[in-house]
């Protein structure tokens, strides 16, 4: 393979808004690259919640989330795009190749040459925050993610948070662990109305208003005494584990370097067919703000997206085609 191949398109995340611009970038006939920073596709739906259901995806009353990514890895393998994994894109310019002017992604390992590039980098790179009572406990009892939920069949489990994660989760294990309690430091829930509505028809302890104060143990968490934030009462609960889920700090990391206009510290600014400021470079999926709005952060909305990129970039390629490619049961795959 020479060292200046040029593909068609390059994705650049392969989160579920990557793995199927990749499918529609190989329906409209285009060599396609997928490039992620993780060393594994899935993107959050790996790396937050293999194991947690997803409910909002068409035609899949539920799905588990490490199922929706082998479904969409098996979907766009269709193609055969070449993935490369472990590597994070820190510069991205416009050179030319034989007398073709096209983009050149680089970093410190490879060096990856395209007519178009989609960024879907999901909410750029990010890490869980933190509290400073879990610190001395992180690895031993603490946790911000779960891959495997088999280490909690029985357990005590405390669930710190007010968003879907943390709803989500309370739900996910209730009939696998011994006991939950969930805590949240105010009373307005950023989670889905009907999976609040479930989570307080259950018999999941939910105390509004209450805080992790601190955690102790004789080497691996054993208790934890939570706060009235209003009135200061506290009170100690006997713990096995405690997930902590409440938000994460996300950054764009060097895409800020690459001269894209941003509608925000998070979003790039993209109009009605996914193209930003660059020519032939379009974003689609978390990271992606159309005219400036704040973005509908849903897996369905990213397939959309998805689509409307890589058709997009098939036209750019070639200003003759079609921006519509015809239904997919009218081809032969």
């Amino acid at each position: 393979m020479s060292d200046e191949e040029v593909f068609d398109i390059t994705i650049v995340g392969a989160g579920p808004t990557g793995l199927f611009a990749a499918f529609y970038a190989g329906l409209r006939d285009m060599k396609t690259k997928v490039i992620e920073a993780l060393p594994e596709p899935g993107g959050q739906l790996a790396v937050l919640y293999p194991e947690k259901m997803i409910y909002d995806v068409p035609g899949h009353p539920k799905v588990q989330a490490k199922d929706l990514v082998a479904l969409l890895l098996e979907q766009c393998a269709l193609f055969q795009p070449e993935f490369v994994y472990e590597q994070r894109i820190d510069d991205l310019r416009r050179v030319e190749v034989e007398g073709e002017a096209v983009w050149l992604m680089e970093n410190g390992v490879g060096r990856h040459y395209s007519r178009t590039v989609v960024i879907s980098g999901g909410i750029g790179a990010f890490v869980p925050n933190k509290l400073e009572a879990t610190a001395k406990y992180e690895n031993r009892g603490i946790h911000y993610f779960i891959k495997d939920k088999r280490p909690f069949r029985g357990k005590r489990i405390l669930i710190v948070g007010g968003g879907d994660t943390a709803v989500d989760w309370c739900l996910n294990l209730r009939d696998w662990a011994s006991e939950i309690t969930l805590i949240h430091r105010r009373d307005g829930f950023r989670a889905h109305e009907a999976s609040l509505a479930e989570l307080h028809a259950s018999p999941i302890p939910v105390l509004t208003f209450w805080e992790l104060d601190s955690v102790s143990g004789n080497g691996d968490v054993e208790r934890a005494t939570i706060r009235d934030n209003r009135s200061g009462e506290t009170r100690e609960l006997e713990v096995d584990a405690i997930l902590v889920n409440i938000g994460f700090k996300a950054s764009l990391g060097p895409i800020k370097e690459w001269g894209i206009e941003l509608a925000d510290k998070r979003h790039i600014r993209v109009n009605g067919l996914m193209e930003t400021s660059l020519p032939g470079v379009f974003a689609a999926g978390d990271i992606a703000a159309v005219d400036g709005s704040e973005p509908l952060n849903l897996i369905v909305t990213g397939f959309g997206q998805a689509a409307i990129a890589a058709n997009a970039a098939r036209q750019h390629i070639d200003p003759k085609a079609r921006l519509f490619p015809g239904h997919s049961s009218e081809l032969r795959l």
